[in-house]
């Protein structure tokens, strides 16, 4: 969690631990990139397996231009990580 934290935000890992051990409190972009994280996993879970998340979120997918969802996100593009969640959800026509 930590590390994910900490690639979502651009914190140091000891912030990450300070956030994750309940003795910060992120607050301005980090929060808001935190809170994209948040959506975006919660989303993800009822797609893929929850231990498949930080696979996914760590690894190039094709539909974003071979770029990592978790660079994207830590860079601003929380929209652009989500119309690609949006269309994991969509039903498969059968």
């Amino acid at each position: 969690a930590r590390a994910v934290l900490g690639a979502a935000t651009g914190a140091a890992p000891s912030t990450a631990r300070a956030w994750v051990a309940l003795k910060r409190i992120p607050s301005g972009t980090r929060a808001q990139r935190i809170a994209e994280l948040s959506s975006i996993s919660e989303r993800l879970l009822r797609v893929m397996d929850p231990e498949y998340i930080p696979v996914w979120m760590n690894k190039p997918v094709p539909a974003l231009d071979d770029r990592k969802p978790i660079e994207l996100i830590s860079g601003g593009e929380y929209l652009r990580v989500a119309r690609i969640v949006s269309a994991l959800e969509e039903p498969v026509a059968t």
